[in-house]
């Protein structure tokens, strides 16, 4: 699809705008008929505020990832036949109010993403099943009825995250066979940016694979098992590198990227998890995106831009938690400098195992921020191994 921003004009630029009036972030003017198809400043701002409110990049253009999130926006529960399907997935805030409406009921523990997966069709046909409707895992217009009609039985929190923070609690405090994905972004032809480093011009992707190879180096030397989510000379795209987590079943998912901005001036280090403004989130990644945040800027100097909840792909179809570092901008010249430098990507790559470990420590035999080193962190390893075989 094309991409819309601020000057542009035509047909698709008036179906934007209807679709903020439906939304209530834009009033229906009928002066204003002739410029429909603008793309003027009120439906910058508009654009503006709904990203803002959807867990999206504020940046007012109408992208890939806004525009599915205005159709996802569209749905209202009871408007079409939700159900599961392989090759043309459903998204939807109905699909999110249907979650919400099995969660409150018991059935439902996962996240609520408005994706309708196979957790989804479970909590579905679980419901159908003790309520004495067709098992089908279909939500028609007899299910909606029935569902209309019951009151809520959880009370109290999210079971999604007091499920999640009991897995945490139960693996206990050691790294070892902890399953991780190490999903370093871009890949093949797609080389990003080229910086000039200490041994020559190197490439974003180089930049991070090196890194992703660092960490894993590391996280193997604890007995974690560690999987790279492409080969080197492959760029899949993010539904893939999703899926490929998610088959693994893994504990966790730590994706890599570099930061751009069209400005030189912005520079720092931030993180992401899934989660959206006064609504659902990772608990867990958004614990862990936290301490990655506050390790990589504690030893490394990079501005710390702080952790945020989003709702991209990366985040919201993998099953286990997931964060996005992006650990500098490739097109600030400090950051690059930074980024391009071995010993620097050292230092990143101990600060993420740091970071993990501090996860399941859950705040236990812990240290100040970004004193907990490599050697140490191997010692407390050996040192629970040794308290267990006992």
């Amino acid at each position: 699809m094309q991409f819309l921003q601020l000057g542009d004009s035509g047909p698709a630029v008036a179906e934007v705008r209807s679709r903020l009036i439906s939304l209530g972030f834009l009033h229906d003017d009928d002066d204003i008929t002739e410029a429909s198809s603008e793309f003027d400043s009120a439906l910058d701002t508009a654009i503006r505020g709904f990203q803002q409110q959807r867990g999206l990049l504020v940046d007012g253009i109408v992208g890939k990832a806004t525009h599915r999130a205005l159709q996802e926006a569209g749905y209202r529960l009871g408007a079409r036949i939700l159900a599961y399907h392989v090759t043309a997935p459903q998204y939807g805030d109905d699909v999110a109010a249907l979650q919400t409406r099995l969660q409150d009921l018991g059935f439902y523990t996962d996240l609520i993403d408005g994706f309708f997966g196979p957790g989804t069709h479970t909590a579905l046909s679980s419901y159908q099943r003790e309520s004495g409707l067709n098992v089908d895992g279909i939500c028609g217009p007899s299910t909606l009825r029935a569902l209309e009609m019951l009151g809520a039985r959880v009370t109290g929190g999210s079971p999604h995250a007091i499920l999640a923070e009991e897995v945490v609690r139960q693996s206990g405090p050691k790294l070892r066979n902890k399953r991780i994905i190490i999903d370093p972004g871009l890949g093949g032809r797609n080389s990003g940016v080229i910086v000039p480093g200490p041994r020559g011009p190197i490439s974003e992707a180089e930049i991070l694979w090196d890194l992703a190879n660092r960490i894993e180096g590391r996280m193997g030397a604890t007995g974690m098992e560690t999987f790279l989510s492409r080969p080197r000379n492959k760029c899949p795209s993010v539904v893939e590198r999703a899926e490929m987590a998610n088959d693994l079943n893994a504990d966790l998912m730590i994706s890599l990227q570099c930061g751009h901005s069209e400005s030189s001036v912005a520079h720092g280090v931030a993180t992401f998890h899934y989660g959206v403004p006064n609504g659902s989130e990772s608990t867990i990644g958004a614990v862990l995106a936290g301490f990655l945040q506050r390790e990589i800027a504690a030893r490394t100097g990079l501005l710390d831009c702080r952790s945020h909840g989003r709702t991209w792909d990366v985040l919201r179809l993998t099953r286990m938690p997931t964060v996005q570092i992006d650990i500098g901008y490739i097109t600030n010249g400090n950051d690059a400098s930074l980024l391009a430098d071995p010993k620097m990507r050292d230092v990143v790559a101990e600060a993420i195992l740091v970071a993990v470990k501090r996860l399941y420590l859950l705040g236990k035999d812990d240290q100040p921020t970004g004193t907990f080193t490599f050697a140490e962190l191997l010692a407390h390893e050996l040192a629970v191994e040794g308290r267990r075989e006992k």
